[in-house]
C-alpha cells in the first residue's frame, strides 16, 4: 500500500496535539505530555539548557547518600569508592546511546525499546520494570522525607509517609510545563545546601578526610576485594534505569541543527548519561558523611540523610537553624525527585495498559496507582532492607538497559540488522521480537538466580556482571540468528513524505488523523488500512478491532 493522505496546513500556529479516546481529563493530560507518543516539534519550545536543567533537577534525590553510606559502612571506603566508580562507568556507557536516541528522535525509553529488539508488545515487560523503578525510588525518597519530618516536626513515620506521597499530586498533574519551572527554580538552592556543608567540613576538619579514607567497614578489613566491589556495584547499578527518567525530559529537546549542535550535544551528554557523575559524587559524599557521624549516631542511623546533614550543618551553623535547614534540604530533594518518579511512572504504566487493553484511561489514574505501590512499600519499612531490594532489582534493570543500548550501538550501527531510525507504531512492528526479549529474559533470569545463591555462594556477587555480559552477548547473537527479520512487520507506512528532514530530524510536516480529528507531525502517523487517510499512533494503539492497522508486509532485506 502506498497512498498519500491529505496534507494539513503546516503553518498552523497551534502545536500538533492529541485527543485520545476517553474522558476530558485524559485528553488534557495527553495534550500536555504527549503520553505514549512522539513529542512534536511544535511543542518543543524549550532551549537545550532549559531541558537539561529540568532533567538534572530530577536527580536531586537523597537516596544516593543512603546507598553510598550503606555500601561504605558494610564494605569500607575503598571498596565503596571503587564500586561507585565501576557502576558509574557502566551507567554512562549504556546511557549514552539511549539518551541520544531519545533526544534526537523525541521519544521516550519505552518507544525506543519497542523498536530496539523487543517489539510492540514485548516492551511491556520493560515498561513494568521501569514503572517498578519509579515506585521503589519514590518509596525510598518518601521514607527519607518522613525521617526528616519526624526529626524536625515530630510527625510519626506513618503520617510522614502519607504526607510525602500526597504532596506531589498537585505538582505532577501538569506535566512538563510545571516540572520545568519547579526544577529550574529549586536547583540552585538544593546545590548550595548539599555542597556547602561538605566544603566546610573538609576545610575546617582535615582529619575527617583521613578517617573517611581509612574506614574499613563492618564486613571488610580495609583492603579492596572483588566480591565487595561487585556487591556494592550491584546496588549502585540499580540506578541504571534512571536514564529512563532523564529521557522523559530529553524527548523535549529542540531539533539538532548546525547552529545549536554544540549546546545540543552538551545538554544531551550532561542531562543524559552525565547524570551519573553527580550521582556518583553524592554516593561518595554519603560515605563521607556516614563515617563522619557514625560515632555519634551509630551504624543504624548513619545512612539516614537527615542525620547526615543535621550533623554536618551542626558543625558550621548556630543550633537553632540546623534542624530547619536539614529538613528543608530533605523536603526540597524529595519534591524534586518524586514529582519525576510519579510523572515517569505514570507514563510507563499508561504505556503498558494502553497496549494490552487498547484503552487509554488517562495518566492520572496511574499516578495514583504508582503512588499506592510506593506508599505500601514505605509502610512496610522498605528503608530497613534497602540494599537487598536494590541488589535484586538491579539485575532486571541492567539486563534491560544493556540489551537496548547494545541493539542501538551494535545491531544498528555495526551489524546494520536493526533499523537505524526507531519505530514504535502499531502495525509497523511485530508483536514480539526475540532479539531483545530472549536476551533480556536470559540475562535477568540467570543473574537473579545467581543473586539468590542458586549457582553457589562464590558466584553470587557476580550477578550484575552476568546480567550485563549475557545481555551484551545475546543481543547481537540473536540478531544474527534471526537475520533481523523480526524488527519490522512492514517497511512502508503508506506515506511518501520522508520521516526525517534534511538535517536528520523528525519531519515537522503535519497531517490530520481521521479518527480523532487532530493534527500530528509526520513521525506520529501512518496510513489507514480502510480509508484514504492517516491515523495517529495513539488511535492505532486504541483500535480494538484493527480496522486502521496496516496489514503485514515483507520487511526490507
Amino acid at each position: 500500500m502506498s497512498t498519500e493522505p491529505r496534507l494539513a496546513e503546516v503553518t498552523d500556529p497551534e502545536p500538533a496535539r492529541t485527543a485520545a479516546p476517553g474522558s476530558d481529563q485524559a485528553v488534557k493530560e495527553t495534550l500536555e505530555d504527549y503520553t505514549l507518543r512522539f513529542a512534536p516539534r511544535s511543542y518543543r519550545r524549550w532551549t537545550p539548557m532549559v531541558v537539561a536543567t529540568t532533567a538534572l533537577g530530577g536527580i536531586a534525590y537523597m537516596a544516593d547518600f543512603s546507598i553510598g553510606a550503606g555500601i561504605g559502612l558494610a564494605h569500607g571506603t575503598g571498596n565503596a569508592l571503587v564500586a561507585i566508580a565501576v557502576a558509574a562507568v557502566v551507567i554512562f556507557v549504556t546511557g549514552f546511546p539511549l539518551a541520544y536516541y531519545g533526544a534526537r528522535y523525541n521519544i521516550d525509553l519505552d518507544l525506543i525499546t519497542r523498536g530496539s529488539g523487543f517489539g510492540y508488545f514485548g516492551s511491556v515487560l520493560t515498561s513494568v520494570i521501569f514503572a517498578s523503578f519509579t515506585f521503589i525510588f519514590f518509596a525510598l525518597e518518601g521514607s527519607i522525607m518522613a525521617q526528616g519530618l519526624k526529626l524536625g516536626l515530630g510527625l510519626p513515620l506513618w503520617l510522614g509517609y502519607l504526607v510525602s506521597t500526597l504532596m506531589v499530586i498537585p505538582l505532577v498533574i501538569y506535566g512538563m510545563t510545571a516540572l520545568s519551572k519547579l526544577q529550574v527554580w529549586t536547583t540552585p538552592i538544593w546545590l548550595l545546601l548539599m555542597v556547602g556543608p561538605l566544603v566546610y567540613l573538609v576545610a575546617t576538619d582535615p582529619g575527617s578526610v583521613d578517617r573517611f579514607l581509612a574506614y574499613a567497614g563492618t564486613d571488610g578489613d580495609g583492603g579492596v576485594n572483588t566480591a565487595s566491589v561487585l556487591l556494592g556495584a550491584g546496588v549502585c547499578l540499580s540506578l541504571i534505569a534512571q536514564i529512563g527518567e532523564q529521557i522523559d525530559y530529553l524527548r523535549f529537546m529542540p531539533p539538532k541543527t548546525e547552529a545549536n549542535k554544540r549546546s545540543w550535544w552538551t545538554a544531551v551528554v550532561m542531562a543524559g548519561p552525565g547524570w551519573v557523575v553527580l550521582g556518583a559524587l553524592k554516593q561518595a559524599i554519603g560515605v563521607f558523611l556516614a563515617v563522619y557521624i557514625i560515632a555519634e549516631v551509630g551504624p543504624t542511623a548513619a545512612p539516614e540523610p537527615i542525620q547526615q546533614f543535621k550533623h554536618a550543618f551542626d558543625a558550621m551553623m548556630p543550633s537553632w537553624i540546623v534542624l530547619p535547614l536539614a529538613v528543608a534540604l530533605v523536603v526540597i530533594s524529595q519534591i524534586k525527585i518524586n514529582v519525576t518518579n510519579a510523572y515517569s511512572g505514570s507514563l510507563a504504566w499508561t504505556n503498558s495498559f494502553t497496549r494490552v487493553t487498547r484503552r487509554y484511561p488517562g495518566r492520572m489514574v496511574f499516578v495514583l496507582v504508582n503512588l499506592g505501590f510506593a506508599l505500601a512499600l514505605m509502610e512496610a519499612d522498605m528503608f530497613s532492607f534497602l540494599n537487598s531490594i536494590l541488589g535484586f532489582y538491579s539485575n532486571c534493570a541492567i539486563a534491560w538497559v544493556v540489551t537496548v543500548a547494545t541493539d542501538i550501538g551494535i545491531n544498528k550501527y555495526v551489524l546494520k540488522l536493526s533499523p537505524h531510525a526507531p519505530e514504535f507504531r502499531r502495525g509497523m512492528l511485530y508483536a514480539v521480537n526475540p532479539v531483545g526479549v530472549v536476551a533480556f529474559v536470559a540475562a535477568s533470569g540467570l543473574s537473579i538466580a545467581m543473586y539468590f545463591h542458586a549457582l553457589g555462594d562464590t558466584l553470587q556477587p557476580y550477578s550484575p556482571v552476568a546480567a550485563a555480559v549475557i545481555a551484551f552477548v545475546l543481543t547481537p547473537l540473536m540478531a544474527v540468528v534471526t537475520k533481523g527479520k523480526y524488527y519490522l512487520r512492514r517497511t512502508d507506512d503508506g506515506i511518501t513524505e520522508p520521516l526525517l528532514d534534511e538535517d536528520g530530524n523528525p519531519s515537522a510536516v503535519t497531517y490530520d488523523c481521521h479518527v480523532c480529528r487532530q493534527r500530528f507531525e509526520r513521525p506520529d502517523v501512518a496510513a489507514c488500512q480502510t480509508h484514504d487517510a492517516v491515523v495517529c499512533s495513539l488511535c492505532l494503539s486504541t483500535d480494538k478491532v484493527g480496522d486502521h492497522v496496516l496489514p503485514e508486509a515483507p520487511a526490507a532485506k
